[in-house]
């Protein structure tokens, strides 16, 4: 008797702590737990407790809307089940150890404005998926072991502010498309394997205040366009198969940029800027 007592306090405790929170979400977030983990986590979940308790995970309304996890020591993939969060504005998994390849499920968080992957071991291309993300403003992906080329649906997520997808070994060239993002702040495809020539259609994103293109196989002349860059600030691209040497320019603005051949100076180290 005392032990089915036992049994019914458990599970109305259990019940208390995903009140509100649909069926879907409630498996997403053990799914990612069991995954990941769970408990291994450096600061990991109380499953007994109410779910707007947990660590980086935040409750509006009884929906989650954001889970951050950064430095957290995930382990292992994300599960498919990710794909029902479908509230989610903010996804930050920096800093982890997660493997295997980026669920094409993130394509359902319709809502999702950030998505930071970075500093972890994801491998495999891309997804085109994540195109279908058009409230994005911010895609973090550098640091990983990503493969194949940026995809084209990239270029139809025209809110992103930043994309970084340095220091992976993405190949290809940056799509002519590019332009498309004209709200772009931050680009980033540093220490990569990309090639061909840099794009002139960068000079039309007029918000742009970092550029880093450096540590790749780029070709042919850096273009005179890039003058029109007003307010970059950051600019790296040493270390390519470019015509001509550039130091790196950070804290300056770009009238001077077509006279930065390297003359015997030593270029500075590029650090992916976050």
């Amino acid at each position: 008797m005392k032990t089915f007592k036992l049994i019914v306090v458990c599970f109305l405790v259990s019940a208390y702590s995903f009140a509100n929170i649909s069926s879907n979400e409630k498996e997403a977030l053990l799914a990612l737990y069991n995954s990941t983990k769970g408990s291994e986590w450096n600061s990991t979940w109380d499953l007994s407790a109410s779910i707007d308790s947990w660590y980086g995970v935040t409750v509006e309304n009884g929906k989650i809307v954001e889970i951050n996890l950064p430095f957290n020591n995930l382990q292992g993939t994300l599960p498919q089940e990710i794909g029902n969060l479908v509230s989610l504005r903010k996804l930050n998994f920096g800093f982890n150890k997660l493997e295997g390849k980026i669920p094409t499920e993130l394509a359902n968080l319709k809502e999702l404005t950030s998505l930071e992957l970075f500093m972890n071991s994801f491998e495999g291309e891309i997804p085109t998926e994540l195109g279908s993300l058009k409230k994005l403003e911010s895609l973090k992906l550098y640091s990983n072991k990503l493969t194949g080329n940026i995809p084209m649906s990239l270029m139809s997520l025209t809110n992103l502010k930043e994309l970084l997808l340095g220091s992976n070994f993405l190949t290809g060239t940056i799509p002519n498309q590019i332009y498309a993002l004209s709200k772009l702040e931050k680009l980033s495809v540093m220490d990569n394997k990309m090639d061909g020539e840099i794009p002139v259609e960068i000079a039309q994103l007029s918000q742009l205040q970092e550029l880093l293109l450096s540590s790749n196989k780029f070709t042919g002349d850096l273009p005179m366009e890039f003058m029109n860059l007003t307010k970059l600030n950051t600019f790296m691209v040493s270390d390519n198969n470019l015509n001509q040497e550039y130091i790196s320019v950070s804290g300056k603005n770009p009238p001077s940029l077509m006279h930065l051949e390297l003359q015997n100076a030593t270029a500075t180290m590029d650090i992916e800027k976050d």
